[in-house]
């Protein structure tokens, strides 16, 4: 099994393309589409560096996997679905919770909560062949409810729950996120893997300016992860992560990447004037009037 990484730099986003050297069997994992929110201008330089791997390598593409609604980046799930029909969008089944919560907050009337937007949900542990490879779905809500750790082979790819070690863990103060759940989720699902599992990150911020990295092990993130070891108690990590995540702003792109995300990557739909537009909820707090 071969793992290629992408890093899209201005949301500090890893995507993974993941396949079986013999049979060209092939998924993605987190794919980026590009977003300038001043002009408000989509475009797929990213997906296009992804697409051009997948020709250049001759890949069969079975599926492509999101670990959760982003927060940060929109998804180009449904470029790469119009190139490669056959790929399935995959999510948690807990995405319906995500999209419950942003229906209301967006006011869009068009979204289904149903998520019938994606081509399969999965549901927790569940398993599932695609092609060659075979992928188990590890529930790790906590950053969202309908988070999503995705083991192949050797390799787990932990999205936002679990970065690499000198980083910690991913935010919890999303709608229905919890930081008791993500250490439910990291404790007692991820580390219960074997130490020598390959731990695959879906983001990295380089800390102190050190290089960027994105792979580390399970047995290394128990020992040396700075927020949540293997000897770190529900307590003690409840206690950081709700005081820390009282300090973060929000993510730049949080409210495009929402709304594109929970609709399976899928952009609004043009008005009566042939334009799309996303929706910028307003928080009027004014202390002269």
């Amino acid at each position: 099994m071969k793992i290629k990484h992408f890093f899209d730099q201005d949301t500090f986003t890893l995507t993974y393309v993941v396949f079986d050297e013999k049979t060209k069997d092939a998924i993605v994992i987190d794919p980026v589409l590009d977003f300038e929110q001043a002009s408000g201008t989509v475009t797929d330089q990213s997906t296009k560096l992804v697409v051009d791997y997948i020709k250049q390598e001759k890949l069969n593409l079975h599926a492509i996997l999101e670990t959760h609604a982003h927060a940060d980046h929109l998804s180009s799930s449904q470029v790469l679905k119009t190139l490669f029909p056959a790929a399935k969008v995959m999510i948690s089944d807990k995405i319906k919770l995500v999209q419950e919560v942003f229906k209301k907050h967006f006011n869009i009337d068009y979204l289904k909560t149903d998520a019938s937007q994606f081509d399969k949900l999965l549901t927790p542990n569940e398993e599932v062949q695609l092609g060659s490879l075979k992928l188990k779905a590890i529930p790790t809500p906590g950053h969202t409810p309908a988070c999503m750790s995705f083991l192949v082979g050797d390799a787990v790819f932990t999205g936002d729950s679990l970065f690499m070690p000198d980083y910690g863990t991913g935010r919890c103060d999303f709608p229905k996120g919890s930081a008791r759940d993500l250490y439910a989720s990291i404790s007692k699902n991820l580390y219960a893997l074997p130490n020598e599992t390959r731990v695959f990150v879906g983001h990295d911020y380089s800390p102190d300016g050190r290089e960027m990295r994105f792979e580390t092990t399970i047995g290394e993130s128990k020992k040396t992860n700075i927020q949540l070891k293997a000897s770190t108690t529900e307590a003690e990590y409840v206690s950081f992560r709700e005081a820390r995540d009282k300090t973060l702003k929000a993510p730049r792109l949080l409210l495009p990447s929402i709304q594109v995300n929970i609709d399976a990557g899928h952009l609004p739909p043009s008005e009566d004037n042939g334009k799309a537009y996303l929706k910028l909820p307003l928080k009027p707090v004014l202390s002269l009037v």
